[in-house]
């Protein structure tokens, strides 16, 4: 269930660079900025989850675990 989230998260990050994209050129600066804010975000969460720990595996593998 994890990997479809972070599929999705990933794939809608993509569609707001696009839409940004998309706004800038029709230029709609702000909301353009806003959204690729918002993908920036997005995709740094997902990078924090899967960055490896010091005992080599990830967030993610920890919170599956029970881990703290």
């Amino acid at each position: 269930m994890f990997d479809l989230i972070v599929s999705l998260v990933i794939l809608t990050a993509l569609a707001l660079i696009a839409g940004a994209v998309f706004l800038l050129k029709r230029g709609n600066r702000k909301q353009a900025v806003l959204m690729g804010i918002l993908a920036l975000v997005m995709v740094a969460n997902v990078a924090i989850w899967l960055a490896p720990t010091e005992s080599g595996g990830s967030l993610a593998d920890a919170a599956a675990s029970g881990e703290e």
